[in-house]
């Protein structure tokens, strides 16, 4: 299992005087005060734990503060205070040496631009950080091929990177952080150059190599939507700090301010919500007597709207005991993406309706 990484009090300025800035940061003083003074405060007292095993991503409007946040995180950027801690191991307090042992060893990183060199093969790219590290080339080849294999390109090994599509290029960047077994992967806008459908497949293949590798991963996006199918925790990025921090349903649900609302607003929700975000839990507590169809505090929105399509009464949320644990009255549905939330909300409640009626039918 991957360790635990946390950020504690991060601060990053550029400019003349980076230390004096981040005292008046921290009395109070904001980002245009300190342009004006020559200073630029890309990071600004940012702190977070990401537990082994989850995808964070990070999300935020270009010029948030995210991609240097990423590369305060092994090292590339040197906070101007703060501290990066992984395993236990303070990254801050490490020499050149040691950081670069680490990045070699214990954190990869996954690029916006493949970074793949032209002059080696597909198999030799995979194997790059392996030979970084002085792994003899039988070894290096055989974990290099693995990671290749994980990431669906078993035999493509002595293609070029010329002869690969873009999603194929980005898959042999992802196995080359794959190959070196690196507990900690960090993921920079990594899908963003891609166009929308090889996007989705990338998704696709991080969310499956996950649920086989459960690596730690901090995952840089500006897409919500990539966000929120993504992220087992979401922290939303405005002017160098994080405003919110939470789960998908977290940040839909209970937006922490208006900032955050409205950079939500045209999620499609259906496609995020569950049964434990729209229930109704004033009356619980009782176990279920029904022989009717149920749902379960994780079933998903659109199978929700399919149950209550097929029901004249709420419907009832039992948990793993089969306790009654809430309801979903139609009109909760209705209340978070229904008419009145406007148009975007209308199409997403249509949708979802339709998939409800689909299913009811087929059962």
């Amino acid at each position: 299992m991957s360790a635990t990484l946390e950020a504690e009090n991060l601060y990053k300025v550029f400019g003349r005087r980076p230390d004096g800035a981040v005292e008046r940061l921290r009395a109070g003083a904001g980002r245009d005060e300190l342009r004006a003074d020559g200073n630029t405060a890309a990071v600004v007292d940012v702190s977070f734990t990401v537990e082994p095993g989850q995808i964070f991503v990070v999300m935020g409007l270009s010029g948030s503060g995210k991609s240097t946040l990423l590369r305060m995180l092994n090292g590339l950027l040197e906070p101007t205070a703060g501290q990066v801690r992984f395993g236990g191991q303070n990254l801050t307090k490490l020499s050149g040496r040691e950081l670069r042992e680490v990045r070699a060893k214990k954190i990869s990183m996954v690029f916006q631009h493949f970074a793949l060199f032209p002059h080696r093969d597909v198999l030799q790219n995979a194997a790059y950080g392996l030979a970084v590290q002085g792994v003899p080339r039988a070894e290096r080849e055989r974990r290099a091929g693995e990671a290749l294999a994980l990431c669906g390109l078993a035999g493509w090994e002595k293609s070029w990177p010329d002869e690969l599509s873009g999603g194929m290029q980005q898959r042999v960047g992802l196995a080359r952080a794959l190959a070196t077994d690196a507990d900690l992967l960090l993921m920079d806008e990594s899908f963003s150059a891609l166009d929308p459908l090889i996007r989705r497949d990338m998704q696709d293949q991080l969310l499956e190599l996950q649920r086989t590798l459960r690596k730690t991963i901090v995952f840089i996006t500006h897409d919500l939507n990539e966000a929120m199918r993504l992220g087992d925790r979401i922290a939303v990025m405005r002017d160098g700090r994080i405003v919110q921090t939470g789960t998908a349903e977290d940040i839909l649900v209970r937006p922490a301010n208006d900032y955050v609302a409205s950079f939500i607003q045209d999620v499609d929700r259906s496609r995020v919500l569950t049964a434990s975000a729209v229930m109704d839990t004033e009356v619980q507590g009782d176990e279920a007597d029904c022989d009717c169809a149920t749902a379960t505090p994780d079933t998903p929105f659109t199978e929700l709207c399919a149950i209550s399509a097929r029901l004249r009464h709420p419907v009832a949320v039992l948990d793993g005991e089969e306790q009654l644990v809430g309801v979903v009255p139609r009109r909760r549905l209705v209340e978070f993406i229904g008419d009145e939330q406007g148009p975007s909300r209308s199409a997403a409640a249509a949708r979802a309706a339709g998939d409800g009626r689909a299913v009811a039918a087929r059962a």
